[in-house]
């Protein structure tokens, strides 16, 4: 492949490993290895991997980190962990978004507190440096420094109901670092002389930051590591999964299975429009009674005044066919269009019995159910669709039936406990 874009320190293992090679984003990155499906069975019922060092990340220090992040993320880190809504303490992150005046989405992001003068902000590919310059110009006189770490981190992702074992077998004293290791929480830090809460080490002593989170609704973790080390860990974990069936996996099973867990995709399931009444209201600081925040932020006024404008709402098919989503329209069964599709993919590990939708990994799956697949995602529609609403999405080659969900696939294992899977 001849190519101006950007690789990761995995291309090489990629290419040797018969990686599916495309180019994504300013990145060239593996579509597949052995298919699509295959790979998101692997997550749902094995364990995957997934080279995501194409994401970006942005460090920032001083006193003033705080506050800086407090006026440009979405989230109230005042209260925002636990039904509790405590503060956000040392080893835990939390997802939100980054919004502009317009209270449109610049990126969603994910904020660690490492110290209490110390973030880490991860946010999607291309966006570190427009992050970075965003909190740069609303700092103000706030002490705080907004370091750039695009293409100077290593990352990617284990996930899976197997990767608790698997990362057993690699890390110097997991029973310490799996302790009290809560869903978005993180141990470790990718500089060996940094003062980090509890130390995650490879066995030869390779440190790196271990997050209990990831972007496919099933238990696992994202790994952060210097370049240098990306590969040597990488191919330690790869070993260590052998026996419990670990695959390599693509950015294609990556984006099947965050779609199956109800989760976004930056600047094409949340954009350049205001940021609400979609399916992520857990991203903003609403109080009890969801008609005021409980802090002010860049864009808030705008998100707070403006409501009721196009609806993002959630959709499940009745089989796996699908539409592009890049020319497809939302009609209702008038033939009447009433909006675009946002997204449209193939979550292959569920199915529909009588009218609920089941997963391969569900208790309680009636016997002799075949689960072939459903199609799934998100359409931006002019009015609120209620929850079981029929509509149809057509392009240029098809039309498909599809009802409105709050939920798409089943008995998902990331919030699940961490000792369930030992």
């Amino acid at each position: 492949m001849s190519t101006d874009k950007k690789t990761t320190p995995l291309f090489d293992w990629h290419k040797e490993n018969g990686g599916n090679m495309v180019e994504f984003g300013d990145y060239v990155m593996p579509l597949w290895y052995s298919g699509t499906k295959k790979e998101h069975m692997a997550v749902i019922t094995n364990a995957g991997a997934f080279d995501t060092s194409h994401m970006a990340s942005v460090m920032i220090n001083g006193s003033g980190a705080f506050d800086l992040l407090q006026s440009c993320f979405t989230r109230d880190l005042n209260a925002c962990i636990g039904k509790e809504s405590s503060p956000i303490s040392v080893g835990r992150c939390v997802y939100g978004a980054f919004l502009s005046e317009k209270g449109e989405t610049i990126d969603d992001a994910i904020v660690y507190k490492i110290k209490d003068d110390e973030y880490m902000v991860v946010v999607n590919a291309g966006m570190g440096g427009t992050v970075a310059s965003h909190m740069e110009a609303n700092k103000g006189d706030l002490d705080a420094k907004c370091i750039d770490m695009t293409d100077n981190l290593g990352k990617f992702d284990i996930q899976g109901p197997m990767s608790v074992k698997i990362m057993q077998k690699v890390i110097k004293d997991p029973e310490a670092v799996f302790k009290k290791m809560f869903y978005f929480s993180f141990k470790g830090h990718f500089d060996e002389n940094a003062d980090a809460a509890g130390q995650v080490q490879l066995l030869d002593g390779t440190p790196f930051i271990l997050s209990r989170s990831g972007y496919t609704g099933e238990v696992g973790f994202e790994i952060f590591v210097k370049p240098e080390h990306t590969v040597k860990i990488w191919k330690a974990i790869m070993e260590a999964g052998q026996e419990f069936g670990l695959t390599p996996c693509g950015i294609a099973s990556r984006d099947s299975l965050r779609t199956g867990s109800v989760l976004p995709l930056s600047h094409q399931d949340i954009g350049a429009w205001t940021y609400t009444d979609h399916p992520w209201k857990f991203a903003l600081p609403y109080n009890e009674a969801g008609d005021a925040f409980t802090k002010k932020f860049i864009g808030s006024d705008v998100v707070i005044s403006t409501g009721k404008g196009d609806y993002t709402r959630t959709f499940v098919g009745n089989d796996l066919r699908k539409v592009d989503a890049h020319e497809a329209v939302v009609l209702d069964l008038e033939g009447n269009e009433i909006g675009t599709v946002l997204t449209c993919a193939t979550d292959m590990a569920i199915g529909k019995f009588e009218g609920k939708i089941y997963s391969t990994a569900s208790p309680d799956s009636p016997e002799g159910l075949k689960i072939k697949g459903l199609s799934c995602g998100f359409v931006k529609v002019k009015s609120d669709l209620e929850p079981g609403t029929i509509i149809e999405l057509k392009d240029s080659k098809r039309k498909i039936r599809v009802a409105i969900e709050t939920d798409v696939r089943p008995d998902r294992t990331a919030r699940m406990p961490l000792k369930r899977f030992f």
